[in-house]
């Protein structure tokens, strides 16, 4: 896979981290001097991403202005807004952006944070249509996104599974053929009376099921975390203290 493009889901305000986000999307909550969206966009372009596509919704304007401010080499940003983030669940984000979601493309979730080396053992995965990356753990809350793998293969992913051995981070590859499949499995769900309200997961575990064209790669020990709480800030700047101090020391 060389200079893939990646889409970032970031229309949410993320009511969950009120007050940090009433007047600002969660994507722009300061960690370490840069926003959540800087440390994505700053640790894909140092792995070789070249193309990035930010879906926008919620105060999409000051997401405008960080990246006019933000300086990030060779990488192409652009933005897709969603007039109606206020209304549906990512899924429909994903239809709105189903035209990006063309060749060899990465899906990443807009409050997913992940040091480089994630990036990398995601690009360097084996060919496959759909490569989901998985961390495993010892224990899980009720607010992990789920797996149920088989070798490298999933089996299944959500929230309610009872039965699973790993969590999705919120960090996808396609393959073209995979891209293609997933646009046509979420064109076919957003015509469901759910559509609205349904995760794009929803539909990563539709194919998984119905096929072997679904992939996990590990990046257990490595380091990542999601901003979807107010107690997430604490630990969230800790991993980005120690990333800012990598930086600086080379």
């Amino acid at each position: 896979m060389s200079e893939p493009k990646v889409v970032i889901l970031s229309a949410g305000q993320g009511k969950r981290l009120s007050p940090l986000t009433d007047d600002r999307p969660k994507c722009l909550i300061d960690l370490s001097g840069r926003s959540v969206l800087h440390w994505q966009l700053a640790n894909l372009a140092a792995v070789g991403v070249r193309e990035a596509v930010v879906v926008t919704g919620f105060n999409a304007g000051l997401v405008e202005r960080e990246l006019a401010e933000i300086d990030l080499g060779a990488m192409r940003v652009h933005t897709l807004f969603n007039p109606f983030f206020s209304v549906t669940d990512n899924l429909a984000t994903c239809w709105m952006a189903r035209a990006e979601l063309t060749g060899e493309v990465l899906l990443l979730n807009g409050d997913t944070l992940f040091e480089p080396a994630v990036a990398e053992r995601l690009l360097a995965a084996p060919a496959a249509d759909v490569t989901v990356t998985i961390d495993r753990k010892a224990e899980y809350d009720d607010d992990d996104m789920k797996v149920l793998t088989e070798g490298d293969r999933l089996l299944a992913v959500g929230k309610t599974l009872t039965d699973y051995d790993g969590e999705s981070i919120g960090f996808i590859r396609f393959s073209p053929v995979g891209a293609a499949s997933f646009v046509r499995h979420v064109e076919a769900a957003m015509l469901g009376p759910e559509g609205l309200r349904r995760w794009y997961l929803s539909v990563i575990d539709q194919i998984a099921r119905e096929t072997d064209a679904v992939r996990v790669t590990s990046i257990k020990g490595l380091g990542w975390a999601e901003m979807d709480f107010p107690a997430d800030l604490p630990k969230n700047l800790a991993l980005t203290e120690r990333w800012a101090a990598r930086a600086m020391t080379g």
